[in-house]
């Protein structure tokens, strides 16, 4: 995905001449495609206000882009498809980002513009506070039934030393409530199958004869069972482990079984249920979240221009999609325009674009022109 440059400058005999000027200069050169960026006319208040605005408009935009980058993880870790797949469901108003941040028109009835600034801001921090809430809410119960079901999955899945014996041993395969005898299990390598057939009746004199039977095996080895005295049980597994055959400590227990099997169907049906509300949810306030961030954005222009430029309110706010090889040059043609506004900073980004060694200036977001940057890129890279 895209990064954009959302910029303003300060308006001259009328904003369409700002826009023409810094169009003209940026797309001669191929090192930007650009794009008007409409923002209404807002209630601006007294400057002290918009100081203090300034500084939690930053932390809300801040905010809102984690959240964002939340919902996206929580979506692709849901979906556990490609990245691609699931940028195609992170759309805003049904559309994707770049077209929404393109064609971006302010939502009048979201956020009616006769209510001030601060306001704005408050609507938009506690839309975004509890989007925050309710996802950490929603996730952390999918998670849990998730995990649990991969708990069970990865035991079924295993080898036959530490996987679930649910889908393999049933009653008939043990003596059960024998006073004298029992049924152990026996992890046999397969190069000792042979060895195993011959040998197994002779690791205790009280090993019942031709009681051994394969339940399972794997690309290792099988599981057998066989039936001995119980006082035997000691003797058996020395004998058997110098053999290189492996008892499995396991007792027979129907109920704790067939209770295993059912977990493993519930969290299943679980999963499933909650995936497709919860997906949805995702969706839908993918969409409410990235809205507002982009409404923060504007205000953030708003107020920095504002308090850049002065009063009366006048100022072009524009969207440039920088293209990736002409970054530095981009920077210093909109320097070269816009220096006049603020010799210092213009001089800062100067000396960075020359990359003079041990000076990191460059690191800094302070422009001569108000400038916020939008990166699209919000699915973490895997």
């Amino acid at each position: 995905m895209a990064e954009f440059w959302l910029i303003s400058a300060p308006g001259e005999k009328s904003n369409q001449q700002s826009w023409e000027r810094m169009n003209t200069v940026t797309t001669k050169a191929n090192l930007s495609s650009n794009f008007k960026f409409t923002i209404p006319d807002l209630k601006v208040g007294t400057l002290d206000a918009l100081v203090s605005l300034s500084d939690e408009l930053g932390k809300l935009d801040t905010f809102a882009e984690s959240v964002l980058k939340k919902i996206a993880h929580s979506m692709s870790d849901m979906m556990e498809d490609s990245e691609d797949k699931v940028q195609e469901n992170l759309l805003a108003n049904g559309v994707d980002l770049v077209t929404y941040l393109t064609r971006f028109q302010w939502d009048m009835a979201k956020y009616p513009i006769q209510q001030s600034l601060h306001t704005l801001y408050e609507v938009m921090a506690k839309q975004i506070s509890q989007i925050d809430t309710d996802l950490k809410a929603r996730s952390v119960a999918y998670s849990n039934i998730k995990a649990n079901l991969q708990g069970l999955e990865r035991k079924a899945v295993g080898n036959l030393l530490t996987r679930t014996l649910t889908d393999i041993v049933n009653k008939d395969d043990f003596v059960l409530d024998s006073e004298y005898l029992t049924t152990l299990l026996v992890v046999v390598p397969k190069a000792n199958y042979v060895m195993w057939q011959k040998t197994y009746e002779s690791l205790s004199d009280l090993v019942v004869p031709r009681s051994t039977k394969k339940l399972m095996e794997d690309s290792e080895g099988g599981l057998f069972t066989v039936t001995l005295f119980k006082k035997a049980v000691d003797e058996f597994k020395v004998k058997a482990r110098e053999n290189k055959f492996v008892v499995r400590e396991f007792n027979f227990n129907e109920k704790e079984l067939q209770s295993e099997k059912e977990e493993m169907t519930r969290l299943a049906v679980d999963k499933k249920q909650q995936y497709g509300p919860l997906l949805r949810w995702l969706k839908v306030n993918f969409s409410e979240a990235f809205i507002a961030w982009i409404h923060v954005k504007a205000l953030r222009v708003s107020v920095e221009s504002v308090l850049r430029y002065g009063l009366p309110v006048n100022f072009q706010a524009v969207l440039l999609q920088p293209n990736k090889k002409s970054l530095k040059r981009l920077r210093g043609v909109l320097n070269a325009l816009y220096k006049h506004l603020d010799g210092v900073a213009a001089a800062s980004v100067a000396d960075a674009v020359v990359d003079i060694p041990g000076l990191s200036i460059g690191n800094q977001d302070y422009y001569s022109y108000v400038c916020f940057k939008i990166d699209l890129n919000l699915i973490d890279q895997k």
